[in-house]
């Protein structure tokens, strides 16, 4: 029989990496349950460590993959963006359930925090301070991640690669900014509704800023490497796609949350 290929769809081989990554985050989710409760740390270090060894493993498989031969036809590029879109949209549903959280208590306080927003005695934090720097932080991380993205049309390697660093300097300057607007902050996570809402949504946002720039980061070490080209580049597109949601959501987080949450 011939096993010439009739079709432009790549048919991946067997991985480990789909079972690895659902018993690491399992061990995660476990470890940090038992954490809120006052122990397992060592069991959410286990996972968190199980975790990044998943993703250090699947993403140099995946890369070897797009680097052998022609795998990566038209139909399959489409399908990876398309796979990109979906997944970000999966995220903009996740952080919907954050906004409707804070908006139903704000928009309807209860009786519990005094029926005022924000609740008696809460001193928020200052939206012109900390969170507008952050915010000129990431819009300009985005332009700098769009600017590597032209160069790299471009065939500007070393712009690309410059590009690439600032953008990953700034998300790190952001979440450095962010620990210290935390650590100094005149509220808890438990103290109400309102310091609740605002850690979810703003930490699960930072969350997504650092495994952004950890994505940056594995494109910054390709770009050197010469990997991307103007048309074979679906993992620093990827990447970019991630940072522009990134960004938007903060957009959001400022304007909504620290803005017209605080009353001001």
């Amino acid at each position: 029989m011939s096993s010439k290929k009739t079709h432009p769809y790549h048919l991946v081989d067997p991985s480990p990496w789909p079972f690895v990554g659902s018993i690491a985050a399992f061990i995660s989710a476990l470890g940090l349950i038992l954490y809120m409760h006052g122990f397992g740390l060592p069991v959410l270090l286990i996972g968190v460590a199980s975790v990044i060894f998943t993703m250090y493993g699947w993403w140099k498989d995946v890369i070897k993959e797009s680097q052998s031969g022609d795998i990566y036809t038209p139909p399959v590029q489409h399908g990876l963006r398309m796979g990109m879109v979906f997944f970000i949209s999966s995220e903009v549903m996740f952080f919907v359930a954050f906004f409707w959280a804070f908006f139903n208590a704000s928009l309807f306080p209860p009786e519990v925090i005094g029926g005022v927003w924000p609740p008696k005695g809460l001193e928020v934090l200052d939206p012109f301070d900390f969170p507008y720097l952050n915010t000129l932080i990431l819009l300009l991380s985005g332009t700098a991640i769009t600017w590597a993205h032209h160069s790299l049309m471009d065939k500007d390697n070393k712009a690309v690669i410059q590009g690439l660093g600032i953008t990953i300097i700034l998300g790190a300057i952001f979440t450095c900014v962010q620990a210290y607007e935390y650590a100094h902050a005149a509220f808890g996570f438990i103290d109400n509704i309102y310091s609740s809402t605002f850690y979810m949504a703003t930490g699960f946002h930072g969350l997504h800023v650092i495994i952004g720039t950890l994505f940056l980061i594995v494109c910054w070490f390709r770009a050197r490497l010469g990997e991307f080209t103007p048309k074979g580049h679906i993992g620093f597109e990827a990447a970019a796609w991630y940072w522009h949601f990134v960004d938007v959501v903060w957009l959001f987080l400022f304007v909504c949350i620290y803005w017209w949450g605080s009353g001001l």
